[in-house]
């Protein structure tokens, strides 16, 4: 598949796009300083018909609810959308004309729906238009007659991929379509055909492709804390899921849910990311027995499969697979498989209207896969946009229910429920209700006249089959969630989460993994992907705590970097929920591989490693140490390095560029080197002091470069932050004096990012805390636990402690130390030679202020 040029091409396609929905617009005179009288009869002399009048109408009233702007961007990717579907169910012959829209047979930009136009055979074509243009030779108007009935025509069979034309949508379709160089004439020539033939591929990469600008421009944003909106939430946090990983959480979820049940060792072999259960100790198999008893209970028509962030539906075809490959190993029929498929196993929810369209029609051309006359028998698969009850009128609410005080309460419940959906997405708790009731006045409401009866259809009927998605749980949970931290949480999302989801409120991939074990039944399993941060950082402590009270791994693929597009670790596990506490997982740590297609390659040879969720408990934190040896976590029993010492963090300027310099950049008599802290505080004449505030790996001693404003204890400092303050600036670039008292001691530092290995040096009294460099204060004997601090065993434990590249106080609190002060004078000896070479090399460059001469001088 040709990335490149699918990504240049979307990317050029929302611009491109987005320009011309507004230039049709501006044709009505509509544009971002407005539109003039909302009823004109004419625009720029010409007379409106009273369709376009119409539309013009209802457009001007999406544009005051939503913003001229955001109904841009919508019409925009709502053509978009369109549009890749069209061109993939014609290179796939899934057209029920079975006539090219786009392009000929040759795969050229030449529509074959133009050739012999007047024996063309498509619903709602009307004969009499198309010989008015033949007529006229206007074949640009033809075409567009031509691709709005073959859009209205697919309405039937995939409504909510192809809306019901005649609406303002209608009126913005672009300009000039049939150029070489316009939107369609790119997406034949610029992405080859057989890139069309893999549906889940090709949509999602759109989809994240044409997103690339708007989630730039969000994350700009942010640098300027603008917090992320509902409407960008999906802009921002869509990241597409490689294959391999997709099919690796499915057969490991959905998959071992079935075979644990059903053994079969012919379906199993025809799953490549599948890990076969390692033997279990007798205690642990009889509960593993009494689970595959109610595993084997299951139908396949019972198994219930949510995706909550469904995107554009990658995970939810790939279940979609397996599911069948389960059915016919059953005795079904594929095509009686795929339409019970799509009736009773698949859910799949998602907060953006588009991503959902997407998988809509992506779950759709896999169900065609498999049963050619599927679009003729009007089923729809159980994949919703997330819908808010907002801006559902009264009215309608009470022509609902018409006074039944059961429908009433039910209605009202549910509609309090979803108020600001959007703002939530699946996160959301939704009380059940009776359901069933609910559907049968919809089904009452379907046929009646009445004004309200659209906005019942249209609007309330799929907030409620969301909510009811909600409400359910499910035995398969699967899905790669949102990654955004709080700092960029709306202030109703971060009240939201807070409230409902304390343990998971540091991020919002956070919340996903504990709304995913509240969405499972008990004894169901389910499977994420997440940045790996949850597994070891303290943070998330309080959240792992109560996943591994109530959840067991089954398995865990540690991918760390470059599994895909994003810019941190990452890590995809599988769970049951069940407590069975010394059940071996298995584990793959992958983390060593660069590439995400190297890491695919070594899934299968990496040596599988198993871990007990229990042994994670003995170490201070929980963290998910699943690579480290029995030795090196019964080491965990000693006592700690918290209890020889105090650490902590230090100064935050609030300006490093005002407050922060290179000492060589200082006059002499303003700069206070090796000072106590009393001494620089008395003195009126020095300014500048000591910081560890940067350096790259260094043990022992070095990286004392910096230097800091702290005249007359730190008045420039502190009245910058009072300044800010009585301005009502931003409190987020303040100055923080932390932990004032630790100022000028000497202690062990580290630099807390760092691209290599750990390492730890001793800062020498007048030296102080930045923020970058945390500090250790041993209560007595420094040298040996510096000693201890730059051994290779301290180095592998801090690598499962927190194996990113950020080394926090927290993460060194939590280092266990064998310490007897009687036995430690070769170790105290051998780090103060350490420290003295080390310092001789660092005073050997002009860069120390206790340079003399260069030594081959």
């Amino acid at each position: 598949m040709n990335k490149t040029a699918i990504q240049k091409f979307a990317i050029w396609a929302r611009t491109e796009l987005i320009e011309q929905v507004a230039q049709r617009a501006y044709q009505y005179g509509i544009d971002a300083k407005g539109y003039g009288d909302a009823s004109a009869d004419s625009i720029g002399g010409r007379l409106l018909n009273a369709e376009e009048k119409a539309q013009r109408r209802e457009l001007i009233q999406q544009i005051d609810a939503k913003g001229y702007e955001q109904v841009m961007e919508e019409v925009a990717y709502t053509w978009f959308n369109r549009f890749i579907a069209l061109r993939f169910m014609e290179v796939n012959n899934y057209l029920p004309s079975h006539i090219r829209v786009f392009s000929d047979a040759s795969g050229a930009f030449k529509p074959e729906i133009l050739n012999d136009v007047l024996h063309l055979d498509l619903p709602g074509l009307n004969s009499g238009k198309v010989a008015e243009y033949i007529e006229s030779n206007d074949t640009e108007a033809l075409y567009r007659y031509l691709l709005l009935t073959q859009c209205n025509a697919l309405n039937e069979s995939l409504p909510r991929m192809f809306e019901r034309m005649g609406g303002y949508t209608e009126m913005l379709l672009p300009n000039n379509i049939l150029k070489s160089d316009s939107v369609l004439g790119r997406m034949v020539s610029d992405i080859p055909e057989e890139d069309w033939q893999d549906a889940v591929q090709i949509i999602g990469w759109l989809y994240q492709y044409y997103n690339t600008e708007l989630k730039d421009d969000t994350f700009a944003r942010l640098k300027k804390n603008v917090k992320i909106t509902k409407e960008r939430i999906p802009a921002a946090t869509q990241l597409f899921t490689p294959d391999w990983i997709v099919r690796y959480m499915v057969e490991n979820s959905l998959g071992r849910l079935w075979v644990e049940g059903h053994p079969n060792d012919k379906l199993k072999s025809g799953w490549k990311y599948y890990l076969d259960e390692a033997k279990q100790e007798p205690e642990v198999e009889a509960q593993l027995v009494k689970l595959r008893e109610e595993y084997a209970a299951i139908k396949p028509e019972e198994i219930m499969v949510i995706d909550p962030c469904m995107g554009s539906g990658h995970i939810l075809v790939y279940a979609f697979d397996v599911l069948m490959q389960i059915y016919t190993s059953a005795g079904w029929s594929e095509r009686e498989a795929a339409q019970s498929i799509l009736k009773n196993n698949l859910y799949g929810l998602d907060i953006d209207d588009r991503a959902a369209q997407l998988a809509y029609f992506a779950v759709m051309m896999k169900a065609r896969q498999y049963d050619r006359r599927l679009l003729t028998r009007g089923i729809q698969p159980n994949v919703y946009a997330i819908h808010e009850s907002n801006h559902i009128p009264s009215m309608a609410i009470e022509y609902f229910h018409q006074g039944d005080a059961r429908l009433k309460t039910d209605i009202e419940r549910l509609m309090t429920a979803m108020r600001d959906a959007k703002e939530y997405g699946s996160i959301l708790n939704v009380a059940p209700v009776d359901f069933a009731r609910l559907y049968i006045r919809f089904e009452e409401i379907r046929d009646e006249i009445h004004m309200m009866q659209p906005v019942v259809m249209d609007e309330l009927l799929p907030m409620v089959q969301c909510a009811e998605l909600l409400a359910q749980k499910y035995d398969v949970v699967v899905t790669n969630p949102p990654y955004m931290g709080n700092k960029s949480f709306s202030d109703k999302l971060l009240d939201y989460i807070t409230n409902y989801f304390y343990e998971g409120k540091i991020d919002l991939f956070a919340t996903f993994i504990k709304k995913s074990w509240g969405m499972v039944k008990n004894i169901g399993m389910y499977s994420l992907i997440t940045p790996d941060s949850w597994m070891f950082l303290s943070r998330f402590e309080k959240l792992r705590k109560p996943f591994l009270e109530k959840n067991t791994f089954t398995s865990i693929a540690h991918m760390g970097f470059g599994a895909f597009d994003s810019g941190f670790g990452t890590a995809a596990f599988t769970a049951v929920k069940a407590d069975i506490s010394i059940y071996k997982a298995t584990c793959l740590r992958l983390v060593d591989y660069t590439s995400s297609t190297e890491k695919q390659r070594k899934f299968s040879s990496v040596q599988r490693m198993l871990s007990c969720k229990n042994d994670y408990a003995k170490v201070i934190g929980t963290p998910i140490c699943y690579w480290a040896s029995k030795q090196l976590i019964d080491s965990f029993s000693n006592q700690t390095i918290k209890n020889l010492g105090t650490s902590c963090v230090g100064l935050v300027t609030g300006n490093n560029e005002r407050f922060i310099r290179n000492w060589y950049e200082i006059e002499s008599p303003k700069l206070g080197i090796g000072l106590s802290r009393e001494y620089a505080i008395s003195s009126k004449e020095l300014k500048w002091f000591p910081i560890n505030q940067t350096g790259s790996y260094k043990k022992w001693y070095g990286n004392n470069i910096n230097v800091f404003d702290w005249w007359n204890n730190g008045y420039n400092i502190k009245k910058f932050k009072l300044d800010r303050f009585l301005r009502g600036e931003a409190e987020k670039k303040n100055s923080k004096c932390w932990n004032e008292e630790s100022y000028f001691r000497d202690g062990l530092t580290w630099s807390r990012i760092s691209t290599d290995k750990f390492s730890a040096r001793f800062s020498p009294v007048g030296c102080t805390a930045g923020t970058t460099c945390p500090i250790y204060f041993p209560n007595d004997n420094m040298e040996y636990l510096l000693g201890l601090l730059n051994t290779k065993v301290i180095g592998s434990i801090i690598a499962f402690l927190n194996p990113t590249v950020s080394f926090q106080a927290a993460d060194i609190d939590r280092i266990p130390v064998v310490y007897s002060p009687t036995s430690n004078e070769l170790v105290q000896k051998n780090v103060q030679e350490n420290i003295k070479q080390s310092k001789n090399d660092w005073d050997s460059y002009e860069t120390s202020w206790d340079f003399k001469r260069n030594p081959l001088i």
